[in-house]
């Protein structure tokens, strides 16, 4: 940690900065657990040269699950866009998960869903990891997805030379018909927006958190299909929020439809390498 942001931390703090053990698992930002002079200790993000915005946007979107007091998220201390930047949390220190872990979380996350929002999108944009995430709010779900969501991770991909001719005219036979593929009409949910299961965490308690978040008002099938496209969620997870909030029919088959925009992200975030994965889901569609 440099001493610009040593003194920075300090100074939020009003006390010493005895240590700064760095932690890993990120691979965007460093991360740091914080312990001060009187025995405070906090969790920081930091960035050498971060997208404009971005830990305000993140700290914003905590603030905005939080509304719904309905699961923990990390409370937000301080953050700053400026040189040093950073995100200063609540430490949460884990604990092991209590027997009712998987349960709560699925009843939460039908909670936080049902809690909604005002429109699909937001009334500022974000990220989805260091990448710029639009969310001008929009009257209709298809339009949001389509506009908001496939076609500009589907455009960066195209002109980062990442996918070809063939696949961008099957997203447009996709766009064509996404109005009959999106399910039925619901209103809009409050999603966490990148839930996949690094981004789930335990507190003290032993009880479900969430961190990280990309959030927007949209299609509580989103959450869901994402937590399902990196594994970690157990099924007792996704019967409890059923039970809570009772699924549309057919809502397993839309899966791969809502996997596509996180895949579409990680072929602009890591590479070509998760282009057949794009190829793979859309090929239930076009």
């Amino acid at each position: 940690m440099n001493s610009d942001l040593r003194a920075e931390l300090e100074g939020i703090l009003r006390s010493a900065v005895i240590e700064a053990s760095h932690l890993g698992g990120g691979s965007i930002n460093d991360a740091f657990r914080v312990t001060s002079a009187d025995g405070r200790a906090v969790f920081v993000k930091t960035h050498a040269s971060p997208p404009r915005g971005m830990f305000e946007a993140e700290a914003r979107g905590l603030r905005w699950l939080e509304e719904a007091d309905v699961i923990r998220v990390p409370r937000v201390v301080a953050f700053s866009d400026e040189q040093p930047a950073y995100l200063v949390l609540e430490m949460l220190a884990p604990a092991k998960r209590r027997p009712s872990f998987e349960e709560e979380l699925g009843r939460s996350l039908a909670a936080l869903h049902a809690f909604g929002a005002p429109s699909f999108g937001l009334d500022h944009d974000n990220f989805i990891g260091r990448l710029p995430q639009s969310n001008t709010p929009t009257v209709d779900w298809p339009t949001f997805y389509w506009g908001s969501r496939l076609e500009p991770q589907l455009r960066l991909a195209s002109d980062r030379g990442l996918v070809g001719s063939s696949m961008r005219a099957r997203f447009e036979a996709l766009r064509k018909g996404l109005h009959e593929l999106v399910g039925p009409d619901e209103p809009p949910a409050r999603l966490h927006g990148d839930l996949w299961g690094g981004n789930l965490h335990v507190d003290e308690s032993g009880a479900p958190c969430l961190i990280d978040p990309a959030v927007y008002g949209g299609h509580r099938e989103v959450d869901l299909a994402m937590m399902r496209l990196f594994g970690g969620f157990g099924q007792r997870v996704f019967a409890a929020y059923d039970e809570a909030f009772p699924l549309a029919p057919e809502a397993s088959g839309r899966t791969d439809l809502y996997q596509l925009y996180p895949l579409l992200v990680h072929v602009n975030l890591f590479g070509g390498s998760y282009v057949g994965s794009v190829d793979r889901a859309l090929s239930s569609y076009a």
